[in-house]
């Protein structure tokens, strides 16, 4: 496609979303960057140098459907805005905290996305991006509420393809691995399973595991750019990688049947407390 119209990113205050936001707009998108809090977008269009006239910011939550005011000519929405919460075992897993997480992940994504069907028809067609993740492709423990989270959105957006194909909308689905973020660096911690009888051993190997992504990870300013040109590319695939280890696991779990990758996965992973 071509780079015109507007390109509306959720998530834009911060990490892969205001990458995202920079990247449109030196594309030659108009982009509306929106989040929760606008005070987020602190030096946001001056970093976008002469682009910067092309970037607006706006307010956009979305768990209040109030706050989604999508703008003419849309041809791009990227559903970024993302949350997780402690990392437990599921038995241990508050129903609250997975309220929480599917309000923003799935159905505040859902809300949006079915809003801004009509704007990309009556512009002739568009893409929507929804921001998933590689951990889909790993059964890492502790991830449970996020990882269902990202798996609904998968699914939603392989429904929606089909759909939207006849109106010239294509879907793309991005599974990001370990992007330079504030979420990623929020991650590196011991997870808070660690504090539960039964669960250390696992908790302190998950740890130790996220740990050793530190050396494979990928800026966010190159994974925008491997994601524009994903949106720009009318051939591109359903599902896509931005970073070299999001690609690897992508491979993998075409190469690989699943059953074996869990068996492998499984077969690092410590089954008792020594």
């Amino acid at each position: 496609m071509k780079a015109e119209g507007t390109a509306l990113v959720t998530g834009a205050g911060r990490g892969l979303g205001r990458a995202l936001a920079l990247e449109l707009a030196r594309r030659g998108f108009d982009v509306l960057a929106t989040m929760r809090d606008v005070r987020a977008a602190a030096g946001l269009t001056e970093e976008a140098g002469a682009d910067g006239s092309r970037i607006q910011v706006q307010p956009l939550d979305v768990t209040r459907p109030e706050t989604m005011a999508l703008p003419e000519r849309l041809r791009v929405l990227v559903n970024n805005a993302g949350i997780e919460t402690e990392y437990l075992p599921v038995e241990h897993a508050a129903q609250e905290a997975w309220r929480s997480v599917f309000e923003t992940n799935v159905f505040g994504l859902i809300e949006l996305t079915r809003r801004a069907i009509p704007a990309l028809r009556a512009a002739g067609g568009g893409v929507i991006v929804n921001v998933t993740s590689a951990s889909l492709l790993f059964p890492m423990p502790f991830y449970s509420i996020y990882r269902a989270s990202k798996a609904a959105v998968q699914a939603f957006g392989e429904t929606l393809a089909a759909e939207l194909r006849p109106f010239g909308i294509r879907v793309l689905e991005v599974l990001p691995g370990p992007i330079e973020t504030d979420m990623l660096a929020g991650s590196d911690r011991e997870p808070e399973a660690a504090r539960l009888a039964g669960y250390e051993a696992l908790a302190r190997w998950a740890h130790a595991a996220r740990q050793g992504m530190s050396g494979s990870t990928t800026p966010a300013a190159e994974a925008a750019r491997r994601i524009a040109d994903a949106i720009l590319d009318e051939t591109a695939p359903l599902r896509i990688a931005c970073d070299d280890v999001g690609r690897a696991l992508i491979g993998g779990a075409d190469a690989a049947p699943f059953e074996a990758r869990i068996a492998g996965a499984l077969g690092a992973m410590p089954c008792e407390e020594a």
